[in-house]
């Protein structure tokens, strides 16, 4: 049986990961996607993900429940260990991962994938600010932030300045070539 592989979906927020996300959930249905377990309130809008208290984070960490987990911007993230049983059965899994964590996604994962989304600063600004989340100095500060690759993964980079059906059609061409 074929191995799946892990889709590590990375860029800076307001780049529209979710949307080039769902965009190839919905011509491959037969990808699976990692719903995040994080510590914020789960009507917290923006992606679906489960929202629990640090200490219920901290309790499913110490289970096991995560196959990855980390901490940025004062909140702690995990991946469910489940993803690694779907790869086992052959099933490519979509996971929108902090650059920080690719190393030891590679680590963990045989088949690790960088699906890695950017788009101009100029964009990235318009996109954050219509959120309406982060005043004009976050948003600075946000877009200031650079944190490069780890060396030696297979990166697959996409531009998502323009539309959003440009973007996926980018994304599924790199990552379904052949």
């Amino acid at each position: 049986m074929k191995t799946g592989r892990l889709i590590a979906v990375v860029g800076p927020s307001g780049v529209g990961k979710d949307s080039v996300m769902a965009g190839l959930m919905a011509r491959h249905p037969d990808l699976r996607a990692a719903k995040r377990v994080i510590t914020r309130p789960s009507d917290a809008g923006g992606e679906a993900f489960d929202g629990v208290s640090a200490d219920e984070f901290a309790r499913l960490k110490g289970k096991g429940a995560f196959a990855l987990s980390w901490q940025a911007h004062g909140l702690s993230y995990g991946i469910p260990a489940e993803v690694a049983d779907w790869i086992a059965a052959g099933h490519d899994v979509l996971a929108n991962l902090s650059r920080n964590m690719l190393s030891e996604a590679a680590l963990r994962f045989t088949h690790v994938v960088v699906l890695s989304i950017t788009a101009s600063p100029a964009v990235l600004a318009t996109r954050l600010a219509a959120r309406g989340r982060e005043d004009a100095q976050d948003i600075a500060a946000r877009l200031a932030r650079q944190v490069p690759l780890p060396e030696g993964l297979n990166v697959v980079e996409i531009d998502n300045s323009g539309t959003l059906e440009v973007a996926i059609a980018a994304a599924e061409a790199g990552l379904f070539k052949g």
